[in-house]
C-alpha cells in the first residue's frame, strides 16, 4: 500500500531527528559498514530530478532481461533509480549516445530522453528499479524509435 501525503518523507526526516540517528559531522547512519550506492539530483543525461508533488509513493521492481533482449524505446514519467544487480547492459539515449552499465552500477535514469536498453552479455541482466510515483504520471511510456539521419 503506498504511503500518502508525504508520510514517507516525514518518517525519513523524523528518523534524522532522533538523537544519534545520524551524525551531523559525518552525515552517516549509525551502522558499522555503509557503502554509498548513489547520491545525486540529476539523471544520467543531466536532467534535474523533479519529485512528485501529489499522490507520492514508491514502487520497486526487479527487471530481468535475457541475453540479447532489448527493451522497446521508451521514457519515464517519474524519477527512476536503478541498480544493476547482475549482468551488463547498454542503454542508447536519443541524441546523447550509449552508456554501459554493469553489476554494481547505480543511476538515476533519464526521464524525458527516449532510450532503449540492450542486454549485450551472455548472462541475464537483473535490475532493481525504484520508481518515485505520483502526479498521475506513467512509470514507463512507449516511444517511437528515433529517426536516424
Amino acid at each position: 500500500m503506498p504511503i500518502k501525503n508525504n508520510s514517507w518523507l516525514s518518517l525519513f526526516l523524523g528518523f534524522l531527528a532522533i538523537p544519534g540517528a545520524v551524525s551531523a559531522q559525518e552525515n552517516e547512519a549509525p551502522y558499522d559498514k555503509v557503502q554509498e550506492v548513489f547520491s545525486g539530483n540529476k539523471t544520467v543525461v543531466g536532467e534535474q530530478v523533479d519529485f512528485p508533488k501529489e499522490n507520492d509513493s514508491i514502487r520497486s521492481v526487479i527487471v530481468t532481461m535475457e541475453p540479447g533482449e532489448r527493451t522497446e524505446w521508451h521514457r519515464h514519467g517519474t524519477p527512476l533509480f536503478a541498480y544493476i544487480l547482475e549482468g551488463e547492459l547498454i542503454v542508447t539515449y536519443e541524441g546523447v549516445g550509449e552508456r554501459h552499465y554493469k553489476k554494481g552500477d547505480a543511476l538515476l535514469e533519464a526521464m524525458t530522453v527516449t532510450h532503449q536498453g540492450h542486454n549485450t552479455g551472455a548472462e541475464p541482466v537483473r535490475i532493481l528499479a525504484v520508481f518515485l510515483e505520483g502526479d498521475s504520471n506513467s512509470l514507463t511510456i512507449a516511444e517511437e524509435a528515433p529517426v536516424k539521419n
